[in-house]
């Protein structure tokens, strides 16, 4: 526990840490991280702000960056504490995503050998190569395809726009046809997934893009900002980099919002929690200058397989390759997951979700929070 003077030891640091106190001495000596204070023997020690100044340097160590990275992920000027913390949320959960896409593909190996079939070397390989990303992501294309009326109603707000930057590209569903389009998508898998032929795509995050000043008609984002380390400041980029606005997103303000979807509220009410840092709407707009924001129906047959498309067809949520193509079911985590799905299976089987919700029937439609901010 810290002193009057609020310092920790260079011994009890290392504790603390895990570290020894070579390794201590080591980020001293190079400058990454330098103790501040002095005990009254006269000794180094460590402030609060050197404390977090290490926390940072060993939470970034500890995901595989070298010490030249370290540094330059520390002093980056643009980056306070909560910035940091972010991004780090954000790198830890990619970490998991591999994780649990590998604990599935070796699943897949033992079932395999189990029954006896030979597994070629190959394929073995195939578990930290190619295969390990098509099954974090492979799932995308095949149900986030675009979906005619959002792209209709997107296409109206992007107006008479000549040039476009889409931030959080992904593959590229949304992007308009006949337009100087410029993609920006920081995962290499899903650049990976871009069709050929699709716009130039930039790996850049939302929050520093590596444009000038309005260097754009429009800066579009279609079901991304929910992914962004910190979607205000990706918000105010956007504005920044173009003379209008065009996101699609999600209401968190009007009362109620956890009620109006069904699959959330009978099954996922960890859902809330995923969206518990997420801006207001009302904060959102502000960010891009004012938006107006239009109501975004999602049709009872979408075609882009998000989160809330399947609300006429719950058999849909049962599917493994569904699940696996919204990154809400990774965030929630294995346990809520399968917890949701086995009770969603047996009400469907007893009949009790179609009771529940048999006024979902005559609906061609169904407002369920998406909304188009336009500025």
């Amino acid at each position: 526990m810290a002193g009057v003077e609020e310092h920790w030891t260079v011994g009890r640091v290392a504790e603390l840490a895990g570290v020894s106190v070579r390794t201590l001495h080591h980020y001293d000596r190079i400058g990454l991280v330098r103790p501040s204070a002095r005990t009254p023997a006269g000794y180094r020690a460590y402030r609060a702000g050197d404390m977090e100044r290490l926390r940072e340097v060993l939470a970034y160590r500890r995901l595989g960056f070298g010490l030249r990275e370290v540094a330059e992920l520390v002093d980056d000027p643009s980056a306070d504490a909560l910035a940091h913390l972010r991004r780090l949320r954000g790198l830890l959960r990619e970490r998991r995503d591999l994780a649990d896409a590998m604990v599935a593909a070796i699943n897949r190996e033992i079932a395999a050998r189990a029954e006896g079939v030979t597994v070629p070397p190959e394929e073995q390989l195939g578990l930290l190569g190619a295969r390990l990303y098509d099954a974090i992501g492979g799932a995308y294309p095949a149900t986030r395809r675009t979906e005619p009326r959002f792209a209709v109603q997107i296409g109206q707000a992007l107006g008479d726009a000549r040039t476009v930057v889409n931030v959080g590209a992904g593959t590229g569903s949304y992007e308009p046809a006949g337009r100087e389009v410029t993609a920006v998508e920081p995962s290499a898998v899903m650049r990976a997934q871009r069709p050929a032929g699709a716009a130039p795509c930039v790996a850049a995050a939302a929050e520093r893009l590596p444009f000038a000043d309005h260097a754009f008609d429009v800066a579009m984002a279609v079901s991304t900002v929910h992914h962004w380390e910190d979607p205000v400041a990706g918000l105010r980029e956007m504005r920044r980099v173009a003379r209008r606005v065009v996101v699609l997103t999600f209401d968190t303000d009007e009362p109620g919002w956890r009620d109006r979807f069904w699959l959330t509220r009978d099954y996922l009410p960890e859902f809330a929690a995923v969206l518990a840092d997420f801006p207001s709407l009302r904060g959102m707009a502000e960010a891009i200058g004012g938006a107006r924001a239009e109501p975004v129906p999602v049709p009872w047959d979408c075609a882009d397989g998000l989160f809330e498309a399947y609300w006429r067809r719950p058999e849909a949520y049962l599917e493994e390759r569904v699940r696996r193509a919204v990154s809400v079911w990774t965030r929630v985590g294995p346990e809520a997951e399968r917890r949701a799905v086995r009770r969603l299976g047996d009400d469907l089987r007893s009949g009790r979700w179609a009771a529940r919700n048999r006024d979902l029937a005559s609906l061609d439609a169904a407002d369920l929070g998406l909304r188009l901010l336009v500025a």
